[in-house]
């Protein structure tokens, strides 16, 4: 079932942020990426700001295909750049309280994506402007489903 944020969802998920290690704790993610897209920059631009630290590694649009194919995310789930972080595959505009998730909950996954580009996720315009869209859930199986909503801004 798709959780849909309210402002009870975004103030249980920062209490729920707080309660994770400090900082430091928190893996560091590796972003592999087109050298030439800028909004791969505005969404690590995002992650550093919410205290992950990120290393960067660019690839051709073929070479990153593959690679994304090699990490388990399926064509119609993807997206413009792939990370990976504690084992987990995070595919596109993932917001960071999303990747902290899996994090601590340890689900049986491959991890998670934001199919496409839509605007108004990290990196992908104004959130006050965000356009509906959910970030999904990879399972190991092949199949994938909701694990959060995000509504469109009004």
């Amino acid at each position: 079932m798709p959780v849909i944020l309210s402002r009870r969802t975004l103030i249980a998920s920062a209490a729920a942020m707080l309660a994770l290690p400090a900082r430091a704790e928190v893996p560091a993610i590796h972003v592999v990426k087109d050298p030439d897209c800028g909004c791969c920059g505005a969404w690590v631009a995002h992650l550093t700001a919410e205290g992950f630290a990120a290393t960067i590694e660019e690839r051709d649009i073929e070479s990153l295909a593959a690679y994304k194919l090699e990490m388990g995310v399926p064509a119609n789930l993807a997206s413009c750049h792939t990370a990976t972080i504690a084992g987990y595959v995070i595919e596109g505009h993932v917001p960071a309280a999303d990747i902290l998730r899996p994090l601590a909950e340890q689900p049986d996954a491959i991890g998670l994506s934001v199919p496409g580009m839509p605007y108004g996720s990290p990196g992908m315009g104004p959130e006050a402007e965000r356009e509906a869209y959910d970030v999904v859930l990879l399972h190991r199986d092949g199949g994938s489903s909701v694990f959060t909503s995000y509504a469109a801004a009004t």
